[in-house]
């Protein structure tokens, strides 16, 4: 661990130097840079914009244009606003679905649409066929419950109890009485 001898071949390191001294690189203009014009000109529609579009928010909008009413001043507005509005009344629908097997899919809680196979409608056959087709009853009506009775009517299907507005309740009755139910999960 001495001195290194002959036998040993040397290390393979070059040997230092100094790096030589040049001047820095100054960048200068070049093709980069915008005229000076042009980049006065870019400044002022820039201002210009700025200037148009604090115009337009301190105008406002004036809400006197065809068909619509002057708006109403700011203590009117929060009167307004602060008036509680109805809630929509939710009915319990009882509703027999042609498909018990979908029913049995179903837990309460649940969001379905309730679809309504037209009277003349039969599988394969749709609106072109001259079948009526299938059209949305319900849209998003939460199911309440899923009664379990093991007995299933003449025609099939499945009983379920859905949560829906009062006027969707009118139609979900309207179209259980002339159509085949359906129901898709959401």
């Amino acid at each position: 661990m001495g001195t290194p001898s002959l036998s040993t071949p040397p290390l393979s390191t070059p040997p230092t130097c100094e790096v030589p001294r040049f001047a820095p690189l100054r960048v200068r203009g070049g093709r980069w840079r915008a005229r000076p014009a042009t980049r006065h000109r870019r400044r002022a529609v820039a201002a210009g914009l700025a200037l148009t579009a604090a115009a337009l928010v301190t105008a406002g909008p004036s809400g006197a244009g065809p068909g619509r009413e002057r708006a109403a001043p700011a203590g009117e507005r929060e009167a307004h606003e602060r008036e509680p509005r109805r809630p929509v009344v939710t009915v319990s629908a009882p509703v027999r679905i042609a498909d018990a097997a979908a029913v049995r899919l179903l837990r309460p809680g649940d969001r379905v649409d309730v679809v309504a196979a037209g009277a003349g409608a039969v599988a394969g056959e749709g609106a072109a066929a001259g079948g009526q087709g299938a059209r949305i009853v319900a849209a998003g009506a939460r199911v309440r419950s899923v009664p379990e009775s093991a007995d299933v009517a003449a025609e099939g299907g499945a009983l379920v109890v859905l949560s829906v507005p009062r006027a969707t309740a009118a139609r979900l009755a309207g179209a259980g009485a002339t159509s085949r139910l359906a129901v898709t999960l959401w």
